[in-house]
């Protein structure tokens, strides 16, 4: 573990003096974790659902990487990152952008850019992503048909594209387990280097209803498990039997 750790402080200062002066301040902040992970956002054209999922070696990484809103869009902010990009990026959705432009915009006056990832994909399905050069490899996104994949200090250069081919593959099942399943194909090709421990999924409806508080149809979080995934496709499948329960119970 001490190997580890020092392994990435190296990496760490490496990286910084990379960026210049200009940039520490903005990069590393008590509020901006080093959400290093990969991600998924998506959309179900059927029921309009949108959903974010991620997995990281970060304790709790869902309360950093992924927002969602019913009937305006969904966010994966991550690699140094930028928590504000969440709910900006929201908020310029809700004002009429597209994803393009909100992204470019939270760019924009960022100088911390360089070593940002973020996705960010709208009720219509519409995605845009951002990978910054001076990501840590490897690093890059796929974007496809009303999703995008994206990761960053992966093993390899292979993980996001199984997340890709694993979401793609997948078509007509429940969003949220397309989006479990392409972050398990991640986890196959090797996922984050530096091995797992938190992941989250949100789903939400296409469109935002007069009961709010029913808007996040799913909400469920790994904050610090050994197997992450394992844990949180578990905690899918208590979903879906209280799912089934509660439609019997009220008929």
């Amino acid at each position: 573990m001490n190997k580890v750790k020092k392994t990435l402080a190296a990496m760490g200062v490496a990286l910084i003096a990379s960026l210049g002066t200009t940039v520490k301040a903005q990069v590393f902040k008590a509020e901006e974790p080093l959400a290093h992970t990969y991600s998924i956002v998506a959309r179900d054209p059927k029921t309009g659902e949108m959903a974010v999922g991620v997995q990281s070696h970060w304790f709790s990484v869902g309360t950093a990487v992924p927002w969602a809103e019913a009937g305006v869009g969904v966010v994966a902010t991550q690699s140094f990152t930028n928590k504000s990009f969440g709910p900006r990026g929201l908020a310029l959705l809700k004002e009429g952008k597209t994803p393009e432009e909100a992204l470019a915009i939270l760019l924009a006056d960022d100088e911390a850019r360089e070593v940002r990832q973020v996705s960010i994909l709208d009720a219509q399905g519409r995605v845009a992503t951002h990978t910054g050069d001076k990501c840590i490899r490897y690093a890059g996104h796929i974007t496809g048909k009303k999703f995008s994949v994206q990761a960053n200090m992966m093993l390899t250069d292979k993980v996001w594209p199984a997340m890709a081919k694993a979401f793609e593959r997948s078509e007509g099942q429940p969003l949220a387990e397309r989006v479990l399943l392409a972050m398990q194909a991640a986890e196959r090709e090797g996922g984050d280097i530096r091995g797992r421990q938190s992941a989250a999924l949100v789903v939400v409806k296409g469109q935002k209803s007069d009961q709010p508080w029913d808007d996040k149809t799913i909400d469920l979080r790994v904050d610090d498990h050994d197997k992450p995934l394992d844990e949180l496709a578990r905690l899918l499948k208590v979903y879906r039997a209280y799912e089934h329960m509660n439609a019997v119970t009220w008929r």
